[in-house]
């Protein structure tokens, strides 16, 4: 987990908004700091205390060009001995991992010339080593009881685990109607495969809803990772309500891809991931990813699927074999119509495979109406 380090042309600071708040540095800087680990105990025993500070984690070596005065400690990092030396002027400095304390009561010296946003020395003084250095740093506030983290110049400042609660709570609930409404659209598209009825609209409405299920659950994880251990119930809950959620999308995207190949596969994944809000709202956006030409009448397309998705759905039936069975029949209607001896003939199916497969898919037929009719 330690953070890559050195010194780097000053950024722009801003406060982390959107996308940036999933950045990964950010995201290793929350584990580093959540409530249970031995860091936070020691930023809560500053705060406690309303002394402030300011604390720098990195190689101390690559910082060193930072220093003015201060003692070199290079004792193994507690929380008690964090609070003790967070009572002296200077700022404290940590190595990469924040196993050691290598400094205590330096005076850090970042460019002057580096523009900051910032108006009280210490939190001005941390601006500027963000953007000068790749070190996270943190500044507490005496007054004002906050903690602020500065990565790559963005600042983030620390929220009461109440309200990470509440924001991870309100979140969940979003995320459950979200799944909801996924299920509902989901259901609808599995019965208009069985039927041969299905429109790339259909299509592209499910794939719309997993993206935006798979997207708050993002969201949901950041709040999981800064709330710690205080987080576990929340994390219980989402992987509960996100379970089977990637491979159902995966799924669907191989079996409406226009050009079935792993390379235009992974790419249009990609894609999708990379959307923009807006972007993912127009569908025309979304099928054009997936190799159609964008000004089709989505609602009078059909589309055919090759059974990638319905197929997963069985128990026990590996990958590959899915794929195996994709391969020979090309589709999920040509597989719908085969008879027993061209099933079994497939590599890797046989005989008690192939009955396995027959009563599956029989199964999801009949699982599928009654829960078309428990929608209604």
């Amino acid at each position: 987990m330690a953070l890559e380090l050195g010194v780097v042309p000053p950024r722009t600071g801003e406060e982390f908004d959107g996308d940036v708040r999933q950045g990964p540095r950010l995201v290793k800087a929350l584990e580093m700091i959540a409530p249970g680990t031995a860091l936070r105990e020691g930023l809560d025993n500053i705060l406690d205390a309303r002394t402030g500070g300011l604390i720098i984690i990195g190689d101390p070596e690559e910082l060193s060009f930072l220093y003015s005065g201060g003692i070199k400690l290079d004792v193994d990092y507690t929380p008690a001995l964090v609070y003790q030396v967070a009572k002296m002027d200077g700022g404290i400095v940590l190595n990469a991992n924040a196993t050691k304390i290598a400094l205590a009561n330096v005076q850090f010296m970042p460019d002057p010339t580096i523009l900051s946003s910032e108006t009280g020395t210490r939190h001005r003084t941390a601006e500027r080593v963000s953007k000068q250095t790749d070190a996270l740093v943190i500044a507490i506030s005496q007054r004002r009881q906050v903690v602020s983290l500065y990565i790559d110049g963005g600042k983030y400042p620390l929220e009461d685990i109440p309200v990470v609660l509440a924001k991870g709570n309100q979140a969940l609930a979003t995320l459950d109607k979200y799944r909801t409404r996924l299920d509902q659209v989901s259901t609808r598209l599995t019965a208009l495969e069985f039927e041969g009825g299905a429109t790339l609209h259909d299509v592209l409405t499910v794939l719309q809803r997993s993206e935006l299920v798979t997207r708050m659950a993002v969201e949901i994880e950041r709040y999981i990772v800064e709330l710690g251990t205080e987080g576990r119930l929340i994390e219980m809950q989402l992987e509960e309500t996100m379970v089977g959620t990637a491979a159902e999308k995966a799924a669907l995207v191989h079996d409406y891809l226009a050009d079935h190949s792993d390379d235009a596969f992974a790419t249009a994944l990609d894609q999708i991931g990379r959307l923009a809000h807006q972007d993912l709202l127009d569908f025309g956006r979304i099928a054009e990813l997936l190799g159609y030409d964008r000004k089709l009448n989505t609602l009078d397309y059909p589309v055919s699927p090759r059974g990638y998705r319905i197929l997963g759905r069985i128990p026990r039936l590996p990958k590959l074999v899915v794929a195996q069975i994709v391969k020979e029949f090309g589709g999920l209607d040509e597989l719908l119509a085969a008879n027993d001896a061209e099933l079994e003939s497939v590599e890797g199916v046989g005989e008690i495979r192939a009955k396995d497969i027959r009563e599956g898919l029989r199964r999801l037929q009949e699982i599928n109406l009654v829960d078309r009719y428990l929608q209604t």
